[in-house]
C-alpha cells in the first residue's frame, strides 16, 4: 500500500473504524471466517471455515529444521547481568546444546514419567534445560518464581513440589534461592544451578552442556511424539488449589499450525520479539516462546516487566531491539504510550517494523488503542495487525483469535482452525463457553477427579468463562469476553449475579480509592462488597476487629456506589452494602494467584466472620448504601 504521509481522521462509530482499519493496516493477514450452527435447545455451535494443516511431532522438530536452513540466525538473546552487550545463541549452537543437556539427563535416567521443576525465572539457560527435557522427553514443570523468592509464598511451592516430586530442579542463582533450594522437599533432588555456592551439594549448568556421549540421543528423540508429555503447567488456582494441566508436544505445536493459518504474515519473514511475559505461564512459555521456534524467528529475553521498578529495563531492552510483534497486557501498552508519547524518534524507531501488536490479560482502553495507531501511521505508513485472543492453560493456550482488522479494543476473536466452541446462552445473550480441539488437554496431573469434572459428556472442556457476541447476526466479527460464569452467584431471590462484570464496574468507579474489591451475596438479600483500599494511611480502629472506619474513606466509597447504583435497575446489579478490609490480600494464605489476581474462594473462606459482618445491619464499619 502507498505511504501514508499525514495523520487520517478517526471515525468513532465502531463500524467505520474496521473499516478505516482494514483500508490502513500494511500486514498481511487472514480474514474471519466462521462457521456457525444453532441446535433445537439452543447451544451454538462455531468452528473456523479454514483447514488445519498437519503440525509437527515434537518442539525438537523446529531446532532441527531452522539449525539446517539458518544455523547462524540468532534464535535467542538476553542481555548478561554484568558487561555490556547481548548473549546470543544461534540456532546452530542452540540445537548443539539442547542435545547435549537432552543426553545428560538421559544418562541420569531421567524419562517420561519423571520431571524436573523450573524454579527461577525466564533466562537463557532456563531455555535450554527446557527444550532439553522436551527434547529427550522430560516433562518440565515451570513455577511462578515468587513462590521460591516470597517466603510467605513458599507453602505454595511446597504445595506443587509435594504434587509432582521432581527428579530435578533448576534455579538460575543459588544465593538468590537459597531458602527454596533449602527446602525438605529437595533434600535428595538433584538440584541444578548456573551461578553460586549453597550448604548444599548442586550441580554446575556447565556440567550439563557437557553432555554424555554413552547415550544415542538419536534413538531416545525418535521416541518423543505428540502424545509425549512436554510440560505440567499449574493454573493460577483463583478458585481452587492450583491444578497441573498435562501439556503435550502435539498441543503445543498443533496451536503453532493453528496460529500459522491465521497469521500469514509469520511465513513471511523470521519475526522477532522481545518478550518479558514468564514462562511459568502458558502465554509466554508456550505461545510466545514456541512461537519464535516454529518460525526460525528471534526471541529476546526481557528481564524487565510492565511495574514501576521493572519498565525502565523493558523500555531500554526494547529500544535495542523493537522487534516485528510485540506481546504486552494493557498496563504494560499504557505505561509505553506514556514513557513516549513526547518522543517521535522513538515513537519511529520503536513501531518501524512492527507487524503484529498484540495485547491480553484484560481490555485494552481505547485511547491507548488509538495512540498506538498514530504511532504506527507515522512510523511505517501503515498499521500492524492490532489484536488480541483467548484461551487457557488447557487449551495450549490459543483457541480464539482476532486476525483480521477491527480497529477496536474488546474483541477476544473467533475459532482458529480445529477448534469447535460450544456456546451456551442465557436469558440476556450471554454464552457460557466451552472447547474441543487438539490443543486442549486431556486432564490434570495425578487428579482423576478434577479431569472428569472439567469436561462435559460431549468431550467440550468447561472454561467457565462467559462470551457475547459482537453482532449476534454475524459470527465472523468474534466474541468478547464478559466475565467468568463460575463466579457468578445467585441471591436468595433466586436472582442471577454475574459477579465479574460487577466486580469491574465497582473498580471503574471507585478508581483511585480501592486495590481490588469482592463481590459477596450467595445466597443473601442482597450484593456486598469487601473493599481492599488504596489508600495506605487509613488508620485502623481498635474496636473494629479488621476493618477501616476512615470517615472519609467510607463517605468517599459511599459516594460512589451510589453513582454506580443510580445508573442500574435490578438488585443483582446494585451494591447496597461494604466493608473496608484492612488487611490486604494475603500470599502466604493463598488468597493471591502468583499472576496477581483474587482468589476468590479463599478470601471469602478465611474470612467468613468478615462476610458476616458485612450483613449486620448494626455493625459500626458498616457502609450502607
Amino acid at each position: 500500500m502507498a505511504a501514508i504521509t499525514r495523520q487520517p481522521e478517526y471515525p468513532t462509530d465502531l463500524t467505520s473504524r474496521a473499516d478505516w482499519a482494514r483500508q490502513h493496516t500494511a500486514t498481511r493477514y487472514l480474514p474471519h471466517s466462521v462457521l456457525a450452527q444453532t441446535r433445537a435447545d439452543g447451544t451454538i455451535l462455531l468452528s473456523s471455515g479454514y483447514e488445519l494443516p498437519q503440525a509437527v511431532s515434537n518442539t525438537g522438530a523446529w531446532l532441527h529444521e531452522w539449525a539446517e536452513k539458518a544455523p547462524y540466525r540468532v534464535a535467542v538473546a538476553e542481555r548478561p547481568d554484568t558487561g555490556p552487550g547481548w548473549r546470543n545463541v544461534t540456532y546452530g549452537e542452540l540445537l548443539n546444546q539442547v542435545r547435549a543437556v537432552a543426553s545428560a539427563l538421559v544418562a541420569r535416567g531421567l524419562g517420561q514419567d519423571d520431571c524436573i521443576t523450573m524454579m527461577s525465572g525466564n533466562g537463557l539457560d532456563h531455555l535450554i534445560l527446557s527444550l532439553a527435557a522436551q527434547y529427550a522427553g522430560v516433562p518440565v514443570v515451570p513455577l511462578a518464581e515468587q513462590y521460591s523468592l516470597i517466603p510467605e509464598a513458599h507453602g505454595r511451592l511446597i504445595y506443587m513440589l509435594d504434587t509432582v516430586k521432581p527428579k530435578l530442579a533448576f534455579v538460575d542463582d543459588a544465593a538468590r534461592y537459597a531458602a527454596a533450594i533449602a527446602l525438605p522437599q529437595l533434600a535428595e533432588v538433584e538440584v541444578v544451578v548456573v551461578r553460586g555456592a549453597a550448604d548444599r551439594p548442586l550441580t554446575p549448568f556447565a556440567e550439563l552442556l557437557n553432555g554424555d556421549a554413552s547415550v544415542d540421543i538419536d534413538a531416545v528423540h525418535a521416541e518423543v511424539g505428540p502424545d509425549t508429555l512436554a510440560k505440567i503447567l499449574f493454573t493460577s488456582g483463583s478458585n481452587s488449589d492450583p491444578k497441573g494441566v498435562l501439556t503435550t508436544h502435539g498441543m503445543m505445536c498443533v496451536n503453532q499450525a493453528q496460529l500459522a493459518v491465521a497469521l500469514p504474515f509469520l511465513t513471511d519473514e523470521p519475526p522477532r520479539i522481545t518478550d518479558w511475559l514468564p514462562w511459568n505461564h502458558v502465554f509466554g512459555g508456550s505461545h510466545n516462546v514456541n512461537m519464535m521456534l516454529a518460525h526460525g524467528g528471534t526471541l529476546t529475553i526481557d528481564s524487565g516487566k510492565p511495574t514501576d521498578k521493572g519498565f525502565a529495563t523493558t523500555l531500554k531492552n526494547r529500544t535495542d531491539r523493537p522487534g516485528t510483534l510485540t506481546f504486552n497486557v494493557p498496563v504494560g501498552w499504557g505505561m509505553l504510550v506514556e514513557a513516549i508519547k513526547d518522543d517521535p524518534a522513538l515513537q519511529r524507531h520503536l513501531f518501524k517494523d512492527q507487524q503484529l501488536l498484540f495485547y491480553a490479560g484484560a481490555s485494552l482502553p481505547q485511547q491507548v488503542w488509538e495512540a498506538l495507531e498514530r504511532f504506527c501511521i507515522e512510523a511505517r505508513g501503515g498499521l500492524p495487525l492490532m489484536i488480541s485472543s483467548w484461551g487457557l492453560t488447557e487449551t495450549a493456550p490459543a483457541c480464539l483469535l482476532v486476525h483480521e482488522p477491527i480497529g477496536r479494543s474488546g474483541v477476544i476473536g473467533v475459532p482458529l482452525p480445529g477448534v469447535t466452541v460450544k456456546l451456551i446462552p442465557d436469558d440476556e445473550m450471554r454464552c457460557e463457553i466451552r472447547v474441543k480441539g487438539p490443543n486442549v488437554t486431556q486432564g490434570y496431573f495425578n487428579d482423576p477427579a478434577k479431569t472428569a469434572e472439567a469436561f462435559d459428556d460431549e468431550g467440550f472442556l468447561i472454561t467457565g468463562d462467559a462470551v457475547k457476541f459482537v453482532d449476534p447476526s454475524d459470527a465472523s466479527r468474534g466474541l468478547v469476553f464478559d466475565g467468568r460464569v463460575s463466579e457468578d452467584f445467585k441471591l436468595d431471590t433466586g436472582t442471577w449475579v454475574q459477579a465479574g462484570n460487577l466486580r469491574m464496574a465497582a473498580l471503574k468507579e471507585m478508581a483511585g480509592l480501592v486495590q481490588d474489591v469482592v463481590i459477596c451475596g450467595h445466597d443473601r438479600g442482597e450484593v456486598g462488597l469487601f473493599v481492599f483500599p488504596a489508600t495506605g494511611g487509613a488508620e485502623v480502629s481498635p474496636n473494629t476487629g479488621g476493618t477501616i472506619t476512615d470517615p472519609l474513606l467510607m463517605a468517599l466509597i459511599e459516594e460512589r456506589l451510589r453513582t454506580m447504583n443510580a445508573q442500574v435497575t435490578g438488585s443483582a446489579r446494585r451494591i447496597t452494602r461494604a466493608l473496608i478490609l484492612a488487611e490486604p490480600p494475603s500470599l502466604q494464605h493463598h488468597e493471591i494467584t502468583d499472576k496477581g489476581s483474587l482468589n476468590i474462594k479463599k478470601i471469602l473462606t478465611r474470612r467468613t466472620e468478615l462476610l458476616e459482618r458485612l450483613y449486620d445491619n448494626e455493625d459500626p464499619a458498616l457502609i450502607r448504601v
